[in-house]
Order: C-alpha cells, then sequence, then structure tokens
C-alpha cells in the first residue's frame, strides 16, 4: 500500500478522492469506483503503487503516436484497474480485475528505480504508462517519470482523459506526450458505454495541449454508436478548434468484452472518417487497426510524403530537423 494523493478527509472518517473526475466520496473500507484506491480508518491508499501486471517494449507508434519520436521504442507497463467501465474495452481482463475477482489486486512487484532501470537496459527512450487508464495508478506513475527524467528518458501517458484539473497540472511537468481518447461526442455514448462523462476529457484535450504536452487524439469507430457523419465532424473540429496539427488518429472496432454484438468497422467506415477529418483542415489524419493504407505522414503545405509505415514500422522519414525535405515546412511534433 501506499498513500494516495489527491484526496480530502471528511467526516466519520469518509475521504473524497480528488484524482480523477468522478470524484467519488469513499466510505471507510471501502474503495473508490477504480476498485484500487481504498479508504483505511480515513487515510485513502493506492493498492496498485509498484504492481505490474504487464510489462512490454513496444514501437511508439502503437500507442498510436505518429508525431512523438516515429521508429524508437518504448517500455509500456501497467497495473490492474481503470476508472472506466468501457462495454469494448479491449484490456478488460487487467482493467477490470478487481472488479471480476472479489477485490482481488495482482502483480508483480517493481520499483519505480527498476522501470527505469529496465528502460533503459532495453534501450527505450520513452516509457508509455499504458493498457489501463494510467491515472489510477498515478502516485506510481509520477515517481516513475520523475526518475525517467533525470535518465532523460521521455514520458507517455495513453489515457481516457478522465484525470481532474489537478491531477492533470501535477503530472504535466514530467510528461512528454499524451494520447487520449476521444471516445464519442456525446454525453449519453459516455454515460451508457464508459459510465463517464464527455466533457472532463475535452478539457483535458485542451489543458494537455496549454501545458505543453504533445497531443494526440483517437477515436474508435464503433459501427452505429458513434459514427455518424454528424459526430464524426464533431470531434474533427473541436480538434481543429485547439489546433489544426494536432493527430487524429481513427480506429477500427473489433468485437470484444460486453460488446460481441457490433460488427467490425470496415475500411470504407474508416476511410469516411479520414476524409471528414481531411475536410474539416486537420493537417494529419491516421486510420488504425487496418494496416496497409491511412497510416503515413504527409507534409501539409506541399503534399510530400514525409514519413511512411508498414503497421506499426517506420519505412521511410523524410524530415529534417523536423521540416519537410521537399519545401522546408514545418512538420509539428516532437522528432529528436
Amino acid at each position: 500500500m501506499h498513500e494516495a494523493m489527491f484526496y480530502t478527509q471528511g467526516k466519520s472518517d469518509t475521504v473524497t478522492c480528488s484524482l480523477c473526475c468522478h470524484r467519488c466520496t469513499i466510505q471507510p473500507g471501502h474503495r473508490g469506483l477504480c476498485g484500487v484506491r481504498e479508504n483505511r480508518e480515513g487515510r485513502l491508499f493506492s493498492l496498485v503503487y509498484g504492481l505490474l501486471v504487464a510489462e512490454h517494449i513496444d514501437p511508439i507508434e502503437k500507442k498510436p503516436l505518429f508525431h512523438f519520436l516515429p521508429g524508437s521504442r518504448t517500455y509500456s507497463i501497467s497495473t490492474v484497474g481503470c476508472n472506466f467501465r468501457c462495454l469494448h474495452c479491449q484490456n478488460f481482463e487487467i482493467s477490470q480485475y478487481p472488479h471480476m475477482h472479489d477485490q482481488e489486486i495482482i502483480g508483480k512487484q517493481t520499483t519505480p528505480e527498476e522501470v527505469v532501470a529496465l528502460a533503459e537496459q532495453k534501450g527505450c527512450t520513452s516509457i508509455s504508462y499504458t493498457y489501463v487508464e494510467p491515472t489510477v495508478f498515478f502516485e506510481y506513475s509520477r515517481r516513475c517519470a520523475e526518475l525517467a527524467r533525470q535518465k532523460k528518458i521521455c514520458n507517455v501517458y495513453v489515457s481516457n482523459g478522465y484525470m481532474t484539473p489537478e491531477a492533470a497540472r501535477d503530472i504535466a511537468p514530467f510528461l512528454d506526450a499524451i494520447n487520449i481518447d476521444i471516445k464519442a461526442f456525446t454525453d449519453s455514448f459516455y454515460k451508457k458505454v464508459c459510465k463517464a462523462r464527455l466533457q472532463p476529457v475535452l478539457d483535458n484535450v485542451l489543458l494537455f495541449h496549454e501545458l505543453g504536452v504533445w497531443v494526440e487524439v483517437t477515436t474508435l469507430i464503433i459501427p452505429g454508436l458513434n459514427d455518424s457523419d454528424e459526430e464524426l465532424k464533431e470531434i474533427a473540429a473541436f480538434i481543429y478548434q485547439i489546433d489544426p496539427a494536432l493527430p487524429w488518429h481513427v480506429s477500427a472496432f473489433y468485437p470484444t468484452y460486453k460488446m460481441m454484438d457490433r460488427p467490425r468497422t470496415s475500411p470504407e467506415l474508416l476511410r469516411k472518417a479520414y476524409r471528414i477529418g481531411k475536410e474539416a483542415g486537420l493537417h494529419h489524419v491516421y486510420q488504425g487497426n487496418i494496416p496497409g493504407e491511412g497510416e503515413d505522414t504527409f507534409c501539409p503545405e506541399c503534399g510530400a510524403k514525409i514519413i511512411e509505415r508498414n503497421g506499426f514500422l517506420l519505412q521511410k522519414k523524410q524530415l529534417i530537423d523536423g521540416k519537410c525535405e521537399a519545401c522546408q515546412a514545418e512538420i509539428r511534433g516532437v522528432w529528436r
């Protein structure tokens, strides 16, 4: 156990957690919605500090991040737990583990020092806090990020974007990049599918951008739920309003967990989302989960192909100091 950050004590030993926008009020002996933060006699504790259930070396493109150190490797880590209950979660075995196993917490004890040392040994340029919502293991990820920064190793969050502004401002100085899901553009979708709300996510996309963290956005396109022209146009317009150079990844859905009744996303549907993003004025729209198209980066000024990809593998890069080799236009991102 590790005492949690971001909570206040109330009457009768209750606590209010202000780590994420659920802002759970937790009675003694109980946990928040994430299942991994518990009130013990009026003090809130993280139950997953240092308990890794997943650790892999990934290409950074898998996060997905296409404008952040392309071609580099990232050390990806996760604990159990999540503050969302997405019906289509691809990692439900670990994100929902405490809820599915009578509140049990599992994981291999690994210190932050060991995480950073392993990333360094494996030649990883960054550490990614991913697979579940990294906010739920905030204290652990924050300490890892502090130590990584000292070793000049970058830090990446792959997030649902539901942390409070307080938590976002606290972690931002240690984050180099974040990919935030905008899962849909209606509150009804978030309430029904994720057991959350839309507005805090939108607020955090803007906040991290303003705080100087490199931001990319992902939308998983689910047939019949968030794939209308109107909704996709609203997402694209929102991103454009923040920054036209902010990359938008539109990814294919595959039936999983509690959403086995939906068909997989067709290539045609992804192409439609791509066109909508480009027509909205976005400089960079990428199609995900269907290898072979929509993965390359083009110069928004002259149209030259400046990064060629095959799946998560970098094939060719024609950038010089972050500029298009053909016309010298600046391409927004973190390139070195």
